[in-house]
């Protein structure tokens, strides 16, 4: 059976039957559904009940409401408090302003570390009167396994920021923290016929740019390339760029994080007068060394705004990693899935009908009805952490980045503007919208849209909003 309508009790009943009758024609005659397959699931935030679904148990594909789960494993498994750390090491005694030994660098999966954090790092070595390491500078990245991609990560999603390679030890370019990636930005030439001009964000020799954009006439066609060699921190740029071009900005992640956190790294130490003897490279920390300082990230509370407004998938990979160390001393996705759905099942989930692969969505496999993820937004109400949780949600037509996050642009139309809390999902065919939502009468309710085989996603959003919309008017 496609449809269900749930017949409530009490005087709600004929506002739900007119929302019933109303999702029922809009699904049955969209015609942008045709050949697709929409999940809904919409439940009462006061007693989870159910009032509306439309194919809830059929397992589909959440793309990044998957994060829902992770979140919410998160925040219940390493609480509202954790922080990851970073720590620097050195193996040997501190003489006449020398290092007699290796500087260590231990990353614990840290995935908001920026270039300022490792010059703070490095200006606390300074402060110690350390101005030469006489041995190497060694990265530690063994807090999690040197598995690096996920089990469904596209190859075609190699170079791209949201499937960065994942390492205890990382580095992010910006304040979005989109760890394992570069910031490239690219603005045309002053004239016709120039070079296009590049900026690096971090500046850092692992990079390696290859420059043959070229600057063209106001009416030449944009059609500039930016791409990263496979297996190679070189990135090539080409391509024709028209003089009046606004900047170009695109996130690229790189080859072997671990290596780039360490370059980041020296270049730091290089930057506050300590020089480096030796080589750089990976390595562990061995046993009786001296803990020079220690790195900590923001509390989880914090961290799940960036994962979740701006939807990062190295945040929930990372996240999924921890869960596995902490609880089961294994850094890999087989140990941290483990937990995620053991979790899941104390929020009253139905484990048995989860395909569960990564946890950002970004497999084409992973598999959730929409049933199961309002039963979910429904559990997590109870937790003491859940104000942390719906904080980290999206806001309808909220324009500010780190409160609208991904859906500062849509439903900002008086009925649903500021009114949704939710978090937002796309893949190649897929959109999905999940959350909570006050409705025009001021009733609480939770919903889920999973929207699969379509041939246009930014029609999915649309026709997800729309759905919304005939939620709110309730």
């Amino acid at each position: 059976m496609a449809i269900t309508y749930i017949k409530p009790s009490g005087v709600m009943a004929a506002d739900r039957s007119v929302m019933a009758n109303q999702l029922n024609h809009f699904l049955q005659h969209s015609p942008d559904l045709q050949g697709s397959i929409a999940g809904i699931s919409v439940r009462s935030a006061a007693d989870g009940q159910i009032i509306y679904q439309h194919n809830g148990d059929i397992r589909l594909r959440p793309a990044s409401n998957m994060k829902l789960l992770t979140a919410a494993a998160a925040l219940n498994v390493l609480g509202e408090n954790y922080t990851f750390t970073t720590e620097v090491h050195a193996d040997g005694p501190v003489k006449k302003k020398t290092l007699q030994g290796n500087l260590y660098l231990k990353g614990k999966g840290d995935p908001t570390l920026l270039k300022s954090d490792y010059e703070k790092m490095a200006a606390e070595l300074e402060m110690l009167g350390i101005k030469k390491v006489k041995g190497n500078l060694i990265g530690d990245d063994t807090w999690y396994d040197d598995v690096r991609y996920s089990l469904d990560l596209p190859w075609s999603d190699e170079m791209t920021y949201y499937g960065a390679q994942i390492s205890a030890l990382t580095a992010a370019p910006t304040p979005d923290y989109d760890a394992g990636a570069v910031e490239v930005a690219v603005k045309p030439g002053e004239k016709e016929g120039d070079k296009v001009q590049v900026e690096i964000t971090p500046k850092t020799g692992y990079i390696k740019i290859i420059n043959r954009g070229v600057t063209g006439g106001e009416k030449t066609k944009k059609d500039l390339t930016i791409d990263r060699m496979h297996a190679k921190n070189t990135i090539v740029i080409e391509g024709n760029f028209p003089v009046n071009s606004k900047v170009r900005k695109e996130w690229v992640g790189v080859w072997e994080p671990t290596m780039y956190a360490l370059a980041l790294f020296k270049q730091s130490l290089e930057e506050h007068g300590i020089k480096v003897s030796g080589k750089m490279k990976r390595g562990m920390v061995p046993e009786n060394t001296t803990v020079l300082n220690v790195h900590h990230s923001m509390p989880l509370a914090k961290l799940v705004v960036p994962f979740m407004k701006l939807s990062n998938n190295v945040h929930g990979e990372v996240l999924v990693k921890e869960m596995g160390k902490v609880m089961k001393g294994e850094g890999s996705w087989e140990k941290g899935l483990e937990v995620l759905q053991g979790e899941m099942a104390r929020f009253g989930i139905n484990t048995k009908t989860l395909v569960l692969r990564d946890g950002s969505g970004i497999s084409h496999v992973t598999a959730i009805p929409a049933n199961e993820i309002s039963q979910l937004l429904s559990a997590v109400q109870k937790e003491k952490w859940f104000h942390a949780y719906l904080n980290s949600l999206p806001v309808s037509g909220a324009p500010e980045k780190m409160t609208g996050g991904s859906l500062r642009y849509r439903m900002k139309t008086a009925d649903v503007k500021g009114k949704v809390k939710a978090k937002t999902g796309t893949l190649t065919t897929v959109s999905s919208l999940s959350g909570y939502i006050t409705t025009k009468s001021g009733e609480p309710l939770i919903f889920s849209i999973v929207l699969n085989n379509l041939l246009d996603e930014d029609k999915g959003k649309k026709m997800e909003d729309q759905i919304v919309s005939i939620i709110a008017n309730q």
